[in-house]
């Protein structure tokens, strides 16, 4: 069991993020997230009057097209479900989106374009795991295609020298780490004589 047996309780509120990554036939990438909320019972809404149990409080689309770099060149976002009928009209906010790109200072961009009355919390707060997905995505098989590609060439299947993506993104990937150490050298920050002494 992952986590340890827990007090005894009652479920009250679930939320659900499933975030999909497809790769699509003209050359870009499909980037989609869907979250969803629900109570364990029945209640009342201001505007959508009683609300059972399991029924969706929110229920939210996100899908974001972008290319190998990860810029996003379309979106679209749905909200199926809200507390308010007026919640779904901040989705044609989310194109400013566009012409950004997933990487260091997306969350930053975010928050600046769409963060507070500017967007919907909820959607916003997709936008965190899709980010997480598109890399997921889309890098393994660019470096797959390029190994294969190279491979075929005859050339050296990594290019050590080369700035590592995930370089510094995690505590596994930290430059001064040893996974940096071993598998991108060229970029290690760590104390190399500490390191050889204690080998």
């Amino acid at each position: 069991m992952p986590l340890s047996t827990p007090a005894a309780r009652a479920p009250i509120h679930t939320r659900k993020v499933t975030c999909e990554g497809f790769r699509r036939t003209d050359g870009m990438w499909d980037i989609e997230g869907h979250i969803t909320d629900v109570k364990s019972y029945p209640f009342h809404t201001e505007e959508r009057g009683p609300m059972e149990p399991g029924d969706p409080i929110h229920q939210m689309w996100m899908r974001l097209t972008v290319d190998d770099q990860l810029t996003v060149h379309a979106v679209e976002a749905v909200t199926e479900h809200s507390p308010y009928r007026a919640c779904p009209s901040i989705t044609p906010r989310f194109q400013a989106l566009v012409g950004l790109r997933i990487g260091p200072g997306w969350t930053r961009a975010v928050k600046d374009r769409l963060g507070g009355a500017q967007g919907c919390t909820h959607l916003v707060e997709l936008l965190g795991p899709m980010a997480t997905t598109a890399f997921q995505t889309v890098f393994p098989i660019l470096t797959r295609e390029k190994a294969d590609k190279a491979k075929a060439e005859g050339r050296n299947v990594q290019d050590r020298k080369e700035r590592p993506v995930l370089l510094n993104m995690c505590h596994i990937f930290s430059s001064d780490g040893e996974v940096v150490r071993k598998h991108w050298p060229d970029h290690y920050t760590g104390d190399r004589a500490a390191d050889e002494a204690a080998e």
